[in-house]
């Protein structure tokens, strides 16, 4: 029987070859008798059929893979990839719908990424609302008289609004109740009781863009939330309102969110993603007093990535040993012939 090939996202690694996470993490798959483990080439932007004819798992990091892509036209898929394992919660980059059809399993790590998202959602909030970067701007600069100039905006009895109360938006409210928020939240998949009992009112999209001083976006990318936060729903925003940005860049209507902030609808924002990335330098986010960004790396911490890659390679090794990883996205690729003959070995 030939040995489980294993690629890795170059990504995940730096310049000296070693990984962002804790190496001995990593060293389970490097010890295992039964594994070869390849870094795959830097800079890779998609999963090719080279790929998915070298490899059985491939640990993702910023690669896209696209099921047209590993299957000819006739759609007949002949490659050994059977496992496209996220690092990290988000999903969007991967062929979700394709893959299963080819009967390749996808995995994520919600869990690992719960404290260290929310985490950094509290403070992208704080620094957007003390104007933090200002400050620190008006500090090197030798600036101090003008400190009254930059009055930050306090939190208290503020109502906070958290647009998707998924894993990561439920940790968003615990974390955010000390502040003495007015909490509330909108998604369509969580109970008035189970938002009630983390002291949160429950709101429709409209009225929680309306009513919040602080909007949290949090919700997953899909085709229904694509472009959710529009012009429309900005302009329902009170004029000293912020809006804060740690889900996907395309869940907002970019353009639009520019004109709300040039046009003072909006008192200001934090952006963690863009709707392209990397983002263009000549993006007017980048040049605004009144928006902090970062490059969707906020979270990462040593916390966050010993987290995920835990959670992730331990997917690659569940799965190589013929078990059912635990963090399955796409969980009717079981059914599939190429899956069952592997679960039954």
């Amino acid at each position: 029987m030939s040995r489980f090939q294993v690629g890795l996202s170059a990504a995940l690694f730096g310049a000296d070859g070693s990984p962002c996470f804790d190496p001995d993490i990593l060293d389970q798959l490097y010890r295992h008798e039964g594994i070869d483990t390849i870094i795959m080439e830097a800079g890779k932007t998609h999963i090719t059929t080279e790929d998915a004819t070298r490899f059985d798992a491939i640990y993702l990091m910023l690669e896209k893979v696209d099921a047209s892509i590993l299957a000819p036209q006739d759609g007949l898929y002949e490659g050994r990839l059977r496992l496209a394992a996220r690092h990290g919660v988000g999903f969007d980059s991967v062929d979700v719908a394709g893959l299963t059809k080819l009967g390749i399993m996808v995995t994520n790590t919600p869990d690992a990424v719960r404290r260290p998202v929310a985490t950094m959602a509290i403070t992208m909030m704080l620094a957007v609302n003390h104007r933090l970067i200002e400050k620190h701007n008006l500090t090197r600069a030798g600036r101090w008289a003008e400190n009254a100039d930059f009055m930050g905006t306090g939190l208290t009895g503020k109502v906070l609004g958290v647009l998707g109360a998924g894993s990561i938006g439920m940790e968003i409210l615990r974390m955010a109740a000390p502040f003495d928020f007015h909490l509330a939240a909108c998604d369509p998949l969580r109970s008035t009781e189970e938002l009630a009992a983390l002291g949160a009112e429950k709101m429709e999209i409209d009225a929680l863009f309306a009513k919040s001083d602080i909007v949290i976006v949090a919700t997953a990318l899909n085709d229904k939330t694509y472009h959710l936060v529009d012009g429309q729903k900005l302009a329902l925003m009170k004029p000293d309102a912020a809006l804060i940005n740690v889900a996907r860049g395309p869940v907002i209507n970019e353009p639009e969110l520019i004109a709300a902030l040039q046009n003072g609808q909006l008192r200001a924002a934090g952006l963690d993603v863009f709707e392209q990335e990397p983002v263009q330098p000549d993006n007017p986010l980048l040049f605004m007093d009144n928006v902090i960004t970062t490059s969707h790396s906020l979270c990462w911490t040593d916390e966050c990535f010993d987290n995920i890659a835990r959670d992730g390679l331990g997917s690659v090794l569940s799965f190589a040993a013929h078990q059912p990883p635990r963090y399955i996205v796409n969980r009717d690729v079981l059914a599939n012939p190429l899956q069952e003959s592997w679960f039954s070995t």
